[in-house]
């Protein structure tokens, strides 16, 4: 039954783990009226145009959701680095993996609070601990659900190296040199990408700012696309045109390492 109950808890948190709050949620859609309240400006001038653009209101919360995934991942994976050196100073002291997980939460709680990502997630094996889940199916269960592959591949070393009475404070060691190197790399790729990002926002704000630019300085130049069916053609086919060319720049400044 334990066990079970153990599986159970793990496919609620796996489900849930990703799950924005209301708060971020709300946050997302005040922004996509907003959006869509300045692309009609720009491209329609109609208040009944605003309620046809809901599909790209929708499209703008879903990238947001996956961007917040993309950024919680990342933070995670963060936290990792220092949870390893938590763990390998509590097992080096004489601790057993059950009691590292214990002051490690305490450390990463001192580092990122209590609400940091990886502080609850060591809470919440602290809590499964105490009613006899093993460390290697905790540290196993959160690499599977939160998608990151070194805390699986940590997971897995552990439980082979306790079957093979591997030595941990040399394994951790390892582990810890290991993720340094790609963080590393990481970060050098990071740094040769920014100024592309920035290049591609700033491409993908001229476009905006010349309709809106027009608009101000010579309006009359834009008024025969407003207000009649071949100028609503004209500019949807345009808007489609740049939310096509925006998607694929993000795609290609959007390199995971």
């Amino acid at each position: 039954m334990k066990i079970f109950n153990f599986a159970k808890k793990q496919t609620n948190r796996k489900n849930d783990y990703y799950r924005s709050s209301w708060k971020s949620l709300l946050r997302y859609a005040v922004e996509s009226l907003f959006l869509c309240a300045a692309i009609n400006y720009l491209f329609y001038k109609n208040s009944a145009a605003f309620f046809f653009l809901w599909p790209i209101g929708l499209w703008y919360v879903r990238q947001r959701l996956i961007q917040e995934k993309k950024h919680r991942r990342s933070r995670i994976w963060i936290q990792f680095r220092d949870a390893l050196s938590g763990l390998q100073v509590s097992i080096s002291a004489g601790y057993s993996i059950e009691n590292a997980i214990v002051e490690t939460r305490k450390d990463l709680e001192k580092l990122y609070g209590k609400k940091g990502e990886l502080a609850l997630e060591f809470s919440h094996m602290e809590r499964q601990l105490s009613h006899g889940a093993s460390a290697e199916k905790l540290l196993s269960a959160l690499g599977r659900y939160s998608g990151i592959e070194d805390i699986q591949n940590f997971s897995q070393i552990l439980i082979q190296s306790k079957k093979m009475g591997g030595n941990m404070k040399n394994i951790l060691h390892e582990c810890i040199s290991s993720i340094e190197e790609q963080m590393d790399v990481k970060k050098e790729i990071h740094t040769m990408l920014a100024s592309r990002r920035l290049e591609q926002k700033i491409m993908s704000l001229i476009p905006l700012g010349i309709i809106l630019y027009m608009q101000i300085s010579t309006p009359d130049f834009l008024s025969v696309l407003y207000g009649n069916f071949p100028g609503i053609c004209i500019m949807t086919f345009c808007l489609f045109l740049y939310l096509f060319a925006y998607h694929w720049g993000e795609r290609l400044v959007d390199i995971e390492v």
